[in-house]
């Protein structure tokens, strides 16, 4: 098994279809994982499809995550959205991966619930 697919074995399942790992860093007291969302746009909804991309932005989302060997955890996401030639709204994918209202990721807020 390669480091890579070692390591996305410790993310939340289903990333690795969205995401690319970017980089790992790693200080004294933060481990940080950062996925850039690939720009294939297979499977685009019907009022995107065809168009012409006019404009595209990319946005991060920061996930608290377990800690790593002593060290802060945290998945950094570079999220990415497209404007389209004749349509009003910007598409971006959904792809739930956090908890509505905070920024932990899905399976350790869970993991922090079982504490409450």
């Amino acid at each position: 098994m390669k480091a890579e697919d070692l390591l996305w074995e410790f993310l939340p399942e289903g990333l690795r279809e969205f995401f690319d790992i970017e980089k790992i860093e790693k200080t004294p007291s933060l481990f940080r994982i950062t996925l850039v969302e690939k720009a294939n746009l297979a499977g685009v909804p019907a009022p995107w499809q065809g168009k012409k991309i006019v404009s595209s932005s990319q946005d991060n989302v920061t996930l608290n995550d377990y800690p790593f060997r002593g060290r802060k955890g945290e998945l950094l996401l570079k999220r990415r959205s497209w404007k389209f030639e004749g349509v009003d709204k910007w598409y971006r994918r959904t792809i739930d991966v956090k908890v509505p209202g905070t920024q932990l990721q899905k399976e350790f807020a869970l993991f922090l619930k079982g504490y409450d």
